[in-house]
């Protein structure tokens, strides 16, 4: 290892994440129109050197010197006396110059009224951008859902990815404030390395056509198996139908979300149970209440696996309640007693603040028993 790069080490100095895709090769075959002015130019100056050297007798560098300043006409006059032939070797050379420069304005003219450049290095600074989320989520499609989603990402500090194929989609990126995103087919592979799907936790897929999730979650798991990726992506679809969710589900889905479904479901529970007509959404979604759900792996080092509920003391530390157990072969449990088992990788379905949730999380990750239960 290098002293720099122990330097670096010790200092903790990371290099910037570079994204998977150069997209510099791109802009290349639209400056191929900027390679006659170019050859021009520099035939140009060395005409103009060498004819300066014969006619005048001017020194090397004197003799570039003047045919730079008269090729680009910017008049600072002669620097030494210069003969009638050299005179008219002068206007030929100031005349050349005016030509090169205005044909190389009109291809620059013609390159950025076409927008095709200027769009490749926005897209390239947008993927420099992208390289440097971890754990992202990658929404595909922008609509109505995607609209809610990344409301909720935004609000709870999840970075994301929006792609869309479609036009509008930079349009739409001001006006509802996405950070980043790509207009491009999100099926595609070069997408994928374009989204940084290797570092992203997941991906959404919300379209309202059967066939785009279909392509886009067939595509992620094989995007998966090519490149060898530690841990498989967290995939979450849309379907209209029962049938379709088990489709979903079946073709690599990790989640499917179902509209007519839950709809009926919010409607059924609000018409048999007035009273109760919105509990979840009132004391665990609304954003000024300090309450939270979630779902805590026991990892297999866990210093609880093998422990009864009641062992753990969990509530008393952290001020979580435990209302739900599901174990490693998905059998779930509500409402566990003390006498419960806990196994290793099993989840508990904690809720209380996040602080308390955190703090249940930090617990859990011990391999040692905590030393406010070694006297319990």
């Amino acid at each position: 290892m290098s002293l720099l790069s122990k330097v670096r080490l010790f200092l903790h100095w990371e290099s910037s994440p570079k994204p998977d895709v150069k997209l510099l090769p791109e802009v290349y075959p639209h400056l191929k129109a900027f390679r006659l002015p170019l050859i021009l130019t520099i035939l140009t100056m060395m005409i103009g050197s060498i004819g300066y050297v014969i006619i005048d007798d001017f020194p090397l560098m004197d003799a570039i010197y003047m045919t730079g300043i008269t090729f680009t006409t910017v008049g600072f006059g002669e620097i030494s006396p210069v003969s009638d032939a050299g005179r008219i070797f002068t206007i030929t050379l100031i005349i050349a110059g005016f030509a090169v420069f205005s044909s190389v304005i009109g291809i620059l003219v013609a390159e950025l009224n076409r927008g095709t450049i200027v769009s490749i290095l926005k897209e390239r600074s947008m993927l420099y951008s992208i390289a440097r989320l971890k754990k992202h989520f990658v929404v595909c499609y922008h609509n109505d859902y995607t609209l809610e989603v990344t409301k909720q990402l935004r609000k709870n500090h999840i970075p994301f990815v929006v792609i869309d194929p479609r036009e509008e989609i930079h349009k739409w990126a001001v006006e509802h404030n996405y950070p980043t995103y790509l207009q491009a087919e999100p099926h595609t592979e070069l997408t994928m390395l374009k989204a940084h799907l290797a570092s992203a936790k997941g991906l959404i897929t919300l379209s309202s056509s059967m066939s785009d999730n279909i392509a886009l979650i067939a595509s992620v798991r094989l995007f998966e198996k090519e490149h060898f990726l530690p841990r498989p992506y967290y995939v979450i679809s849309s379907a209209e139908t029962v049938g379709d969710v088990e489709k979903m589900k079946k073709l690599g889905a990790d989640t499917v979300v179902s509209p007519t479904k839950l709809t009926a479901q919010r409607v059924g529970a609000m018409a048999s149970r007035p009273d109760m007509e919105n509990l979840l959404e009132e004391f665990l979604y609304k954003s000024d209440n300090p309450l939270d759900m979630e779902e805590v792996e026991v990892p297999k080092y866990s210093w609880v696996v093998l422990k009864k509920l009641k062992e753990t003391q969990l509530r008393d530390i952290t001020n979580t309640s435990i209302i739900g157990i599901r174990k490693k072969d998905g059998k779930f449990i509500s409402m566990p007693k003390g006498d419960i088992l806990i196994t290793s990788e099993s989840k508990l379905l904690l809720i209380g603040t996040q602080k308390d949730i955190h703090s249940a999380k930090d617990l859990l990750r011990k391999r040692d028993k905590p030393k406010e239960l070694k006297f319990a």
